[in-house]
């Protein structure tokens, strides 16, 4: 995918004295006080706004917090909070700027966070007079939020339509490149992890796996239903009969192409939904009618991390187990071990699945960490995300 990179302008020196508009993801957990909790995603916003003050840029940014109503400011929507712990990264003061949509005072060398882009009118539904007001504030847009980019919003779509530059920032960058490494150019073979709660949450995302992929594991209540499907007995696991359909059709565009589900041979089970239910591992074939499947099996693990340590690309979207509770992560657990062991390229992402790498410490085993949930799906499912359309449009 050919997109204009910042980091290409900056070094042609085209950032020099120009307005600079990065659209960053800075939407940051805070506690009832308004503390932040968790400053990852500012932390990984500094990196492009130090490139391009580097560069000679007047720095604007600014990003969405939280759910706030458009055109009605409430103080807990506030981007004050991001501004200073953003001020303590770059070692500098950050100056936050309301009502900031008709003009911005900044200088080259300088930069301002501008107030929380959603209490906008029309950002959502990408009003083109805000896009263009916006595009107006700036010579060079700069998108680097793929939290965002699965969204066609006036900060994220519309400014990069009209703007003069449009490019993509650092983090969206290096999107674009384990993206198009894992899906568009894969080192075979390539294996798939899709796991959760229901089917019918990832039911295209399996579909669309199905057709590239050369093993395709299931984990979760999605696996449940592919047992099911498989005529395996689930007792009162979770589970989507409805879909039996949908998985079979899986599993043969899967063996239609060479390629496998595999199907648990053994799993651990309990007798309720708790952190100290007694674990039971069992064959798949003698689950009882009042068991809980709550994770796969040590002989289904140990398979399961034996194709994973020989695959050429890996793609994780879901912990295999209720990871959560010590007794039933040996799952994910075999799972998280054997990708950080592999030679394979992998790229991981979803919130779970995050949780999962910092429980087992393989952050740096990892070849790349999604930073965005909502918009890692859609790609999985293989859409094209509106910021990726756009960009490469106007790299054209």
């Amino acid at each position: 995918m050919k997109v204009l990179r910042f980091e290409d302008l900056v070094r042609d020196g085209q950032a020099q004295g120009q307005r600079v508009f990065i659209r960053a993801d800075l939407n940051v957990p805070q506690d009832d006080a308004g503390n932040i909790t968790e400053d990852t995603r500012i932390r990984a916003s500094v990196p492009c706004i130090a490139m391009a003050l580097q560069g000679g840029a007047a720095v604007m940014v600014t990003s969405h917090l939280g759910r706030p109503t458009e055109g009605s400011f409430l103080a807990q929507d506030s981007l004050a909070p991001v501004a200073k712990r953003l001020g303590e990264l770059l070692g500098r003061e950050v100056k936050l700027v309301s009502n900031w949509v008709d003009g911005v005072a900044v200088q080259p060398g300088e930069v301002v966070l501008l107030e929380n882009c959603r209490v906008n009118k029309g950002e959502k539904k990408n009003n083109e007079d805000l896009a263009k007001k916006m595009a107006a504030l700036c010579d060079i847009f700069v998108h680097d939020a793929f939290g965002t980019a699965h969204r066609a919003e006036a900060s994220t779509y519309g400014i990069a339509q009209f703007a003069k530059i449009a490019c993509a920032g650092p983090l969206l960058a290096a999107e674009i490149d384990a993206i198009s490494k894992a899906l568009a150019n894969p080192k075979r073979p390539l294996v798939a992890i899709v796991a959760g709660s229901k089917v019918s949450t990832k039911l295209t995302i399996l579909q669309s796996l199905a057709k590239n992929v050369d093993g395709l594991i299931v984990g979760g209540g999605i696996a449940n239903t592919f047992m099911l499907a498989a005529g395996l007995k689930i007792g009162k696991s979770l589970a989507e009969p409805d879909l039996l359909g949908e998985a079979t059709a899986v599993i043969a565009a899967m063996k239609a192409r060479g390629a496998e589900v595999p199907i648990p041979e053994d799993v651990v089970t309990a007798k309720a939904f708790a952190a100290d239910a007694p674990a039971t591992v069992k064959a798949a074939t003698d689950v009882a009618d009042d068991d809980l499947i709550l994770d796969i099996g040590p002989k289904t693990a140990a398979k399961l991390a034996a194709q994973l340590k020989a695959a050429g690309t890996i793609v994780w979207n879901g912990p295999v187990g209720v990871f959560e509770f010590d007794a039933f992560a040996k799952g994910t657990e075999a799972i998280a071990r054997a990708i950080a062991e592999s030679d394979a390229f992998s790229i991981a992402g979803g919130g779970d699945t995050l949780a999962a790498i910092a429980k087992y410490g393989i952050e740096q085993d990892v070849g790349y960490i999604s930073t965005g949930g909502g918009a890692f799906l859609e790609v999985l499912e293989g859409k094209t995300l509106p910021a990726f359309e756009i960009l490469s449009r106007r790299a054209a």
